[in-house]
Formats: C-alpha cells, sequence, structure tokens
C-alpha cells in the first residue's frame, strides 16, 4: 500500500484555512490550479511509496517508537510559498518547527530501519500543499496574499500512517484519497 507519515492540522485550523483558501480561489488565474481538498491537508513527515504488507507492521512499530521519543510540540499554518516555478503552492509552518523536523527525521529513520527504501535524505521542508500546476503558473500573488495568514496554534500531539490511493478513474480534478491507518501519540520518553 502507499504510505507516508504526517502531522495532520486539527479541525479548527483546517477551517480557518479554508477560509483562506476560498479567498485564494477569488484571485484571477485560480481556476488554472487544482486545489487539494481538506481531507487531504497534511504536513508529509516522510513520504514511503509502496510498502509491502509484511512490512508495515515493522514500520508501525518504529514510528511507535519514534513518537513515543518525541515531545508534544506548538505549531501554527503560517505563510506561504512555491515549488517547482509555480507547480505547487503550500502553505508553512510556525511554532515549533525543530521538533517538527526532528520527528520527521525520526519518521525517515523508522522506516529506513524497517527496510523500506528512502531514497536520498533531503533537509525536511514543512509545507502543506493547497494546489497544484501541470505547467508553470505564476504564484506569486497567491504567495503574497498568505503572507499574512496564520492559523491559531495547536498542540501537535499524534503522528499518523496515512495510506494515499491515487485516483484511478482518470477524470479531470479528481483527488487522491486518504486514509489515517495507524496514529501514536507523542509522549515526550525522550
Amino acid at each position: 500500500m502507499r504510505l507516508f507519515a504526517a502531522v495532520l492540522p486539527p479541525r479548527e485550523v483546517a477551517r480557518e484555512l479554508a477560509a483562506e483558501v476560498d479567498e485564494l480561489r477569488r484571485l484571477p488565474g485560480a481556476d488554472g490550479l487544482r486545489w487539494t481538498g481538506r481531507p487531504g491537508w497534511h504536513f508529509t513527515l516522510a513520504f514511503y511509496g509502496e510498502v509491502a504488507d509484511d512490512v508495515v507492521a515493522e514500520l508501525s512499530a518504529r514510528l511507535e517508537r519514534a513518537a513515543a521519543r518525541t515531545a508534544p510540540f506548538e505549531l501554527a499554518v503560517r505563510g506561504g510559498g512555491q515549488f517547482g516555478h509555480g507547480r505547487a503552492l503550500w502553505v508553512g509552518a510556525s511554532g515549533d518547527v525543530p521538533a517538527l523536523r526532528l520527528l520527521a527525521d525520526r519518521a525517515e529513520a523508522a522506516a529506513r530501519k524497517a527496510g523500506v527504501p528512502m531514497g536520498e535524505h533531503r533537509r525536511y521542508k514543512a509545507h502543506l500543499t493547497l494546489a497544484r500546476s501541470r505547467s508553470d503558473v505564476d504564484v506569486r500573488p497567491y504567495v503574497s496574499a498568505l503572507e499574512g495568514f496564520t492559523s491559531r496554534t495547536w498542540t501537535v500531539g499524534e503522528l499518523a500512517l496515512v495510506r494515499s490511493d491515487l485516483p484511478k478513474s482518470g477524470v479531470p480534478g479528481e483527488q487522491p484519497r486518504y486514509e489515517v491507518v495507524a496514529r501514536w501519540a507523542l509522549g515526550g520518553a525522550g
């Protein structure tokens, strides 16, 4: 199954972000972007890709330990940016971003130790994808509009393992489906 580890914003934060996205979608050219749906909003910590069923139990056990060794921390959704010359528009994070980065490193290490091929290690960049484009789009007006956005702060208290099912219908605009398959409380034992 196609899996990734993530931090999920709580409902109240998702509502605040949804109101901001509604404003962004009123900007000229917004219909040229493929906007992600609320169910897909998350901070990916580590993307695992296709994971063999016989590896999931070991990966889960290692993620549980990583969560237990990580203290809960404060986070907010804040600001914005782009990847790939306008191919992805995202919002960032503020608060204890070093703790989020540490959790991402631990989620990646858990996968490596469980035997999940992870490729080259990259420094973690906290982001939640709002929209994508198949071609270069000038998303600077959207990034500028997001400069002043900061959600309420929440305490990140869990690590989630999420299954991603890509669309199969071929219908334009169809979104991937996400299902949380496991959650572990952050424990702060380390």
